[in-house]
């Protein structure tokens, strides 16, 4: 149980840490939220959890059919140790640079005399107004129309970033191997982890922008851009030195 728990933990920050740096996704997310709504997010997040589904399946069974206890292990986890160490310093190196720039600031919309003032509203009650969006009857109408474009669209951003590529052939491939030895419930604890950081960060940030508020200011978000740096080089360290053992 510790160590699923090790494996959900590490697979979620090491998730978040990509999800955090822009990307095609996120500023495909940005731009359709700022159009459709609150739901944009959430439906990209699902088309990019499909295709990764498929590929941990594959990616899973080939593993366990061809590695076995082959040097092949060895090998994908140097590769992955590499790409998580160059990661982490660049994350490290760019951080302090990076801005935290969501949307315009919005334009102010005239609210009925009735009806209380929005700052007033609590979270709960504006999440509830974003999805239903303004008109309630024809709220599942428009996810449903929506989630045709937005899924797919999803499937599509995420297999044609050469970034993402690179990161399931190397960092993937060698997380799924070592989860693999805790059999299917290691596989799942690392792509559930995984996935709940996509839906996280682009709900979090569709929220954001269809409220009009900001929920994180730029030197937080530096600093948790350097926490998940420095826990990239670590692992990486770790996983280089899994493979060198094996090795030797």
């Amino acid at each position: 149980m510790i160590a699923l728990l090790a494996i959900f933990g590490s697979s979620f920050l090491i998730s978040l840490s990509g999800a955090l740096m822009p990307g095609p996704l996120f500023t495909l997310s940005v731009r359709e939220t700022l159009r459709r709504g609150f739901w944009v997010g959430p439906l990209l997040a699902t088309g990019h959890a499909l295709i990764e589904l498929a590929l941990v399946v594959a990616l899973a069974l080939g593993l366990s059919e061809f590695l076995g206890e082959g040097k092949g292990t060895a090998v994908i986890a140097m590769l992955g140790g590499l790409f998580l160490i160059w990661m982490g310093y660049e994350m490290l190196r760019t951080a302090p640079r990076q801005e935290l720039r969501l949307a315009p600031e919005p334009v102010p919309v005239p609210i009925p005399i009735e009806d209380p003032p929005w700052q007033a509203v609590s979270y709960r009650q504006r999440l509830l107004a974003a999805m239903r969006g303004s008109d309630a009857l024809g709220a599942t109408r428009r996810i449903r129309s929506m989630s045709a474009v937005l899924v797919p669209a999803g499937v599509l951003v995420s297999v044609a970033n050469p970034y993402w590529i690179i990161w399931w052939a190397t960092v993937g491939m060698a997380y799924i191997d070592k989860a693999l030895d805790h059999g299917a419930a290691g596989v799942g604890s690392f792509f559930t982890a995984h996935i709940l950081s996509d839906f996280a960060w682009l709900s979090l940030v569709a929220f954001g922008l269809v409220t009009g508020r900001r929920l994180m200011s730029t030197p937080v978000y530096r600093g948790i851009l350097m926490v998940c740096g420095a826990f990239l080089l670590a692992l990486g360290a770790w996983f280089i030195y899994s493979g060198v053992s094996f090795l030797a």
